[in-house]
């Protein structure tokens, strides 16, 4: 049961003291306002004392104040004086907490059961910089920051239209996450807000510290390699994905924010195509596409042709990659195997060392123990050139670096052991999981299966701009098109 506040003031405290424990960043003052009792709570780091100041002690030592009692002075500092408060008073300690822990200050009024809040926030944060994960040529350079309500900003500035709504959830019993829910209301199909407002409300976690702990909750469903749930760290794109009818979902403390729901061709896109020409914005999405399944199909294909179907080489590739393996101790599916273990282990080391030496080792344990690892002949060189081909085509289609890696690893083995049957089967596999996987009640293929020729013009290949714009997409004709095609 919800602890209400008390009309006495020292009551409040030490109910505010006993909830915080001996928190030394919880900082109360007591102060007299007309003469009148009562006290300032906020936390250090939080809450800034200048803005404070501002906002009350000198606004009300400013204005003649003509109050006799607590009730009075209460109705005067929430709706007869300048002092900036917020509408609805805390009434409860719960409230309290939320409140204070966002950054504001409490005004508690000996004799008043209702505390005032006053937006005082000056939290430190990172300041809005360039994307790392998301380059672009041109447009904005612009990327979220870990402060929920800057990233309220962002997309508040890109999409100024009167229907643009944005809702909060709290997530995490001991974290008390704030989520933000961000849509346009005309352009969101409503069963798509009733299922995410439902599962946000709902979320069986402890601890929330990053928008990727929601995605196992939102999409629900089997195993799949694949998601229906995007992300982006860039506003613009979120804003984009916003006027598409679709729902962008921030978590307070994560620089990326979730894309609902997410279809198999957007992992080929970005911002940069449609500053392009439609032809060679085109001509990259083909080179995406091929270059997904060069990362995933390419090793073992090699592995499968030079083990079972060798007459597939040309004689001059094959006699080489013959005197390559004789110098090898280890088959040419393991050879696979470990390279590609070898250059996830480089990748991971340089991912996780700072970035003043990060980006030196991987490039320096790449190419010493490549090339070690070829004159001692423990590994062959066309091996090494096949991993070093399919990892470069991987990190064209960075938002599938996870999906890629694996499947690539599975394919390897499946050519290793199982030879072209086994290639073939786990390929037809891999289309069927990518067919059957549901994005909140989308074919995470449409609009290429079902097939929706009207829907193409910005899938694989870009329309010109003149085109877009007399049929632009967005998620309501996609579902229409469902619903034709399903009658």
């Amino acid at each position: 049961m919800e602890q209400l506040l008390s009309h006495s003031l020292l009551e409040n405290k030490l109910a505010l003291r006993q909830l915080f424990g001996q928190s030394v960043d919880f900082y109360t003052k007591d102060i007299q306002i007309c003469g009148l009792a009562c006290c300032i709570c906020m936390f250090e780091g939080l809450s800034s004392i200048e803005r404070l100041w501002v906002m009350l002690l000198d606004t009300a030592s400013r204005e003649p104040l003509d109050v006799t009692g607590p009730e009075q002075l209460y109705e005067y500092l929430l709706k007869g004086s300048a002092v900036p408060l917020e509408p609805r008073p805390v009434t409860c300690l719960s409230e309290a907490q939320t409140y204070l822990t966002a950054g504001t200050t409490l005004l508690l009024i000996d004799g008043v059961d209702r505390g005032l809040v006053m937006s005082t926030q000056s939290m430190q944060f990172r300041s809005v910089s360039e994307p790392t994960g998301e380059g672009n040529l041109r447009g904005s350079r612009e990327g979220f920051t870990e402060l929920l309500r800057i990233n309220f900003s962002l997309i508040r500035r890109l999409v100024r239209s009167d229907s643009l709504r944005i809702e909060t959830f709290t997530a995490g019993q001991r974290t008390a996450t704030e989520i933000g829910l961000c849509y346009d209301a005309r352009l969101c199909p409503p069963r798509l807000l009733r299922r995410l407002r439902a599962r946000l409300s709902d979320l069986p976690l402890p601890v929330v510290l990053d928008s990727g702990y929601l995605t196992p909750f939102l999409g629900r469903g089997g195993f799949s390699f694949f998601s229906g749930i995007g992300s982006t760290e860039r506003p613009d794109r979120a804003a984009a994905k916003i006027c598409e009818g679709k729902a962008v979902i921030l978590v307070n403390g994560s620089p990326f924010a979730l894309v609902v729901p997410w279809l198999f061709y957007e992992n080929f896109q970005s911002m940069d195509d449609y500053s392009a020409k439609a032809y060679f914005a085109s001509f990259i999405r083909l080179l995406k596409y091929a270059a997904f399944f060069i990362a995933v199909l390419l090793p073992g294909a090699f592995v499968c042709a030079v083990g079972y179907t060798p007459e597939l080489l040309p004689p001059e590739l094959l006699y080489k990659v013959a005197a390559a393996e004789k110098a090898t101790p280890l088959p040419l599916f393991l050879e696979a195997l470990v390279v590609n273990f070898l250059l996830e282990i480089v990748r991971e080391a340089g991912l996780r060392l700072p970035k003043q030496v990060g980006h030196s080792v991987s490039l320096v344990a790449a190419l010493i123990i490549g090339d070690a690892a070829i004159q001692a002949g423990l590994l062959g060189t066309p091996v090494v050139i096949v991993a070093a081909l399919t990892s470069i085509c991987t990190f064209v289609v960075p938002s599938l670096y996870e999906p890629i890696t694996m499947l690539r690893l599975l394919f390897i083995l499946a050519g290793g052991l199982l030879g072209p049957a086994g290639m073939v089967a786990l390929f037809f596999w891999m289309l069927l999981d990518i067919c059957r996987l549901n994005a909140f009640g989308l074919p995470f293929t449409a609009p290429l299966a079902p097939l929706q020729p009207r829907l193409l013009g910005d899938v694989v290949l870009r329309k010109s701009w003149p085109g877009l714009a007399r049929a632009p997409f967005s998620l309501e004709k996609l579902e229409d098109g469902e619903e034709e095609d399903g009658a």
